[in-house]
């Protein structure tokens, strides 16, 4: 459960729809033969995906969260804060590894930063 401090990044709810969609039109497909039947599991693989995977963010940590599990990362072992090439939110860690933020844009990382609760750096300065 998510506390008022904790700052939730999350992919588009279209994707979602769309994948309610694809579950709608697989269906008569899958009806045709039982071995089609797993071609029902894409987009219900999907619809997860889109529900859960995101980035979760307050004072302690960083959390990952994917399809099937989810990663913490303490605020301690992270050096840096970047965009990569593609406009994605990239965590530098303290061991060299760079992890991209799921559902985080690089526009959106004053917003991350704001969430540790620490002050933003002046840019003017």
């Amino acid at each position: 459960m998510s506390t008022p401090d904790t700052v939730r990044f999350r992919y588009n709810q279209a994707i979602l729809v769309a994948s309610v969609i694809a579950f709608i039109g697989a269906l008569p497909l899958a009806n045709a033969r039982t071995y089609l039947l797993p071609v029902l599991l894409v987009p219900l693989a999907v619809a997860v995906w889109a529900w859960r995977a995101g980035t979760d963010a307050d004072a302690r940590e960083l959390r990952l969260r994917a399809l099937a599990g989810q990663r913490r990362i303490g605020w301690d072992r992270v050096v840096e804060l970047a965009t990569d090439p593609r406009g994605r939110a990239v965590a530098r860690l303290d061991d060299g590894q760079q992890v991209v933020l799921p559902a985080v844009r690089g526009t959106d990382l004053p917003r991350l930063v704001a969430a540790t609760g620490q002050p933003l750096p002046d840019a003017a300065g």
